[in-house]
């Protein structure tokens, strides 16, 4: 086990499923964890789970990734707290069967799992430094994903697997692109797929929708730990400190599509990006 004594990390979507699962880790391994989550009352009841375990340093700060003024909102609180971010991960995820928008109006998939990450990384870079680690969490599904540039929003052409794939695409050129970025500043940036996970993501959480099916799949899926390995492995591990703008698998590096390795577009999204969270 690595030892993250002194570390500070961030982890997003952190009251349950993978989220948990990689708070669990990495305050075991010695890190601070800052838990970012929506719900103040599920934030507090996996809190208070958490801490049963005495020595875990752990801090909540809520926020809603779907809300601009909530992510800023929360990387100041963090600022104002710490000194520093040393990891962060961004593993919060969104998957609705109708089309649901953010605050500001963007289709929801892509505005939290997308957008929401690249406001909340972009405002905390200046507390990161040499060394410091920024670990996202994608899925195999980019693999079909478009980036719809002239319908971002998917007025016309809503779906589920359209704008999941679309979010989780945005994710893998994130990571390419910031890689770049930051380069010169000895900060790391990489992704992962975490595999088939038995999870709450989908699970409509007023209707209880898609518990049956979840529940009916669950022998062939992950648990929540197994899905969160490579994250955590991102996240901690000494072999993988000078590894950055990569994809990975099981822990280890993987293909990822041809659209996902289009330098042209990372660049693109990440300047389109930019002006969708610019203060007006």
């Amino acid at each position: 086990m690595q030892n993250l004594k002194d570390k500070i990390a961030i982890v997003t979507g952190a009251n349950s499923g993978m989220g948990m699962a990689t708070v669990e880790a990495l305050s075991d391994m010695g890190a601070t964890v800052i838990m970012l989550c929506r719900s103040k009352q599920r934030g507090e009841e996996a809190l208070e789970k958490l801490a049963a375990k005495k020595d875990r340093k752990l801090d909540l700060i809520l926020c809603d990734l779907g809300d601009f003024e909530s992510v800023r909102s929360f990387a100041k609180q963090v600022k104002e707290r710490y000194p520093r971010v040393d990891i962060l991960v961004n593993n919060a995820g969104f998957i609705s069967l109708d089309r649901q928008e953010t605050k500001e109006g963007l289709e929801m998939q892509f505005g939290i799992n997308h957008v929401g990450h690249f406001l909340l990384t972009t405002n905390l870079l200046p507390i990161m430094g040499e060394g410091a680690r920024i670990v996202n969490v994608s899925s195999g599904a980019h693999k079909t994903g478009k980036i719809h540039f002239d319908d971002i929003n998917l007025h016309k052409g809503f779906n589920v697997i359209t704008a999941y794939s679309q979010s989780k695409l945005a994710n893998v050129l994130f990571t390419r692109e910031l890689a770049r970025r930051v380069k010169d500043r000895g900060i790391t940036v990489n992704c992962c797929h975490p595999g088939a996970v038995a999870t709450n993501i989908g699970i409509d959480r007023k209707t209880g929708f898609g518990k049956t099916i979840t529940g009916l799949l669950k022998p062939f899926f992950q648990t929540p730990a197994q899905g969160a390995r490579t994250a955590i492995f991102l996240a901690s591990d000494d072999s993988v400190k000078d590894i950055s703008g990569e994809y990975f698998y099981k822990c280890k590096i993987a293909k990822s599509s041809k659209r996902s390795k289009d330098m042209e577009l990372a660049k693109k999204l990440y300047e389109f990006s930019e002006e969708l969270v610019a203060e007006k």
